[in-house]
């Protein structure tokens, strides 16, 4: 054997899609897989919550304000006397529901516009973009403290922030969207399909958006951290989720009280703890997508 047949033999072969060796290089990463196992926990128990807790989470009880962790309350009562545990699993439904669902709204939209505003370009491009610069710059807070105000009464509060936030948070995704398929849409396999004469909706959806799938599962990981953000904040200021319905934001809200914040830890720390833990988990699963889906790893 020659030379330059042990340095064939040297060179493994494969044939491996970009998306297979994207989910080995994933798996490999011990930080993301950490913290998708430690997600995936919490997204059980939150869900699961009427199946792990029989308490109320609506019952106040005076007599119990205030009292410490103990084997009765694992995670103490807040100021109403309600278990600050079942309130943290009853709240994480919420919040994570309302981070899902803004994300799953955002993602349709922001990718919905993008692709159209790429693919077509010239006018319908310039249209799209200038509506997308409007909410880009729509002042965020101001419009969801007038759209509460207005709707508070008459429509479910979760709902209408859902709604609100989704409205003005597609923007970003938009833009990235555009950028790739503009330069997705010069290939000449694009090229080859307009030439036969195939439907600019089957070109978008059955050969661009694969190809910016990924992009678009990344940004969809970082706008779900920031989802539970902003309703954490926002109910935190009061003008998010209703006081009334347990969310990790409105059990924040009780360290306005400087009694609160100061003698009784066991009522705001679990949330505060558990939102950075699950921000964090997100942000790593994110950037451990990010480098799966690294172009230099398709080799």
């Amino acid at each position: 054997m020659n030379a330059v047949e042990r340095t064939e033999v040297k060179q493994p072969r494969t044939n491996a899609s970009p998306w297979a060796i994207a989910r080995r290089k994933f798996l490999k990463n011990k930080l993301a897989m950490t913290s998708s196992a430690f997600l995936l926990i919490v997204i059980i128990l939150s869900f699961l919550a009427p199946y792990i807790t029989t308490v109320d989470i609506s019952r106040v009880n005076v007599g119990y304000s205030g009292l410490p962790p103990s084997s009765e309350n694992w995670l103490g009562t807040d100021t109403s006397g309600r278990d600050v545990f079942t309130r943290l699993l009853y709240g994480g439904r919420v919040s994570l529901t309302v981070g899902m669902s803004v994300t799953a709204i955002v993602i349709f939209i922001g990718t919905l516009i993008g692709s159209v505003a790429g693919y077509f370009g010239g006018f319908v491009d310039s249209v799209l973009m200038r509506f997308t610069d409007f909410i880009l710059n729509f002042p965020f807070l101001i419009f969801v403290i007038v759209l509460n105000a207005i709707l508070f009464n008459k429509v479910s509060g979760v709902w209408v922030l859902i709604a609100t936030i989704s409205v003005l948070s597609w923007g970003g995704i938009a833009r990235i969207v555009r950028s790739k398929i503009l330069a997705e849409k010069e290939n000449e396999y694009i090229l080859a399909a307009q030439s036969i004469g195939t439907p600019a909706s089957k070109i978008i959806v059955k050969h661009l958006l694969p190809n910016v799938l990924s992009v678009i599962i990344v940004q969809a990981t970082l706008t779900f951290a920031g989802m539970i953000i902003a309703e954490a904040g926002l109910s935190f200021l009061g003008f998010g989720v209703p006081q009334e319905v347990p969310s990790w934001g409105n059990m924040l809200s009780s360290a306005n009280k400087s009694d609160v914040l100061q003698n009784k830890p066991w009522i705001w720390m679990p949330p505060a703890t558990i939102i950075t833990i699950t921000i964090l988990s997100i942000n790593f699963i994110g950037e451990g997508l990010k480098d799966a889906f690294n172009p230099r790893s398709f080799k």
